[in-house]
């Protein structure tokens, strides 16, 4: 199973997924970092030259290519929630981790992030900045239906918030080996009892 961190612009996902692999012995992809990679350019050139749209589908196809793969630690970008295809993929093999902060905590990130300021497109044609409210607006509401756990990470350090979702994955994954049993457990006795009318007849 995957661990998938989904949310906003500067909410951690990168560094906090950095740890959650390091501290698990996973392997992190950042989907941004992977579509930069295979463009050869940067997401804010690329944009720029060829449009949302044709970024959208490039982000579609390395999100495909990444949840067939198990056991990563997948970092996505803030817009893939707005393709139900993605959320398909991802959530077909992964457990998917809103990382949440308040508005006043992502603005205050995206002025102090080079990466945020430079490199990121503008998603309405305003500043990163200008546009924080409204585009967290847009979203929260795909960002909530698609996960399995939201974390507020502008209350809590790095390292609390990777133990966190480290220990709910945990949960999750001794659930589905209990649930796993029980079928077999259930398949055998009904392997048995056929058996016993078979004898009878």
């Amino acid at each position: 199973m995957n661990i998938v961190l989904i949310g906003y612009r500067c909410t951690g996902k990168t560094s906090v997924g950095r740890l959650i692999a390091h501290k698990l012995g996973r392997r992190f992809v950042d989907t941004d970092d992977l579509i930069t990679e295979k463009s050869g350019c940067s997401i804010n050139e690329m944009v720029k030259e060829k449009g949302w749209p044709y970024f959208r589908d490039m982000e579609k196809a390395v999100i495909k290519e990444v949840s067939a793969q198990d056991n990563l630690v997948i970092a996505t970008g803030g817009g893939a929630v707005t393709s139900d295809i993605n959320m398909e993929n991802l959530k077909a093999n992964g457990f998917i981790v809103w990382l949440d902060a308040d508005i006043n905590t992502v603005k205050r990130r995206l002025k102090g992030d080079n990466r945020s300021t430079e490199s990121r497109p503008s998603l309405t044609g305003n500043k990163p900045v200008d546009e924080t409210a409204e585009v967290m607006e847009k979203r929260g509401p795909l960002y909530s239906k698609a996960c399995n756990m939201k974390v507020d990470t502008g209350k809590m350090d790095i390292n609390d918030v990777a133990d966190m979702v480290i220990e709910r994955v945990k949960t999750r994954q001794r659930s589905e080996v209990r649930g796993q049993r029980s079928e077999d457990r259930s398949q055998k006795s009904g392997v048995r009892g056929q058996r016993s009318e078979v004898g009878r007849q």
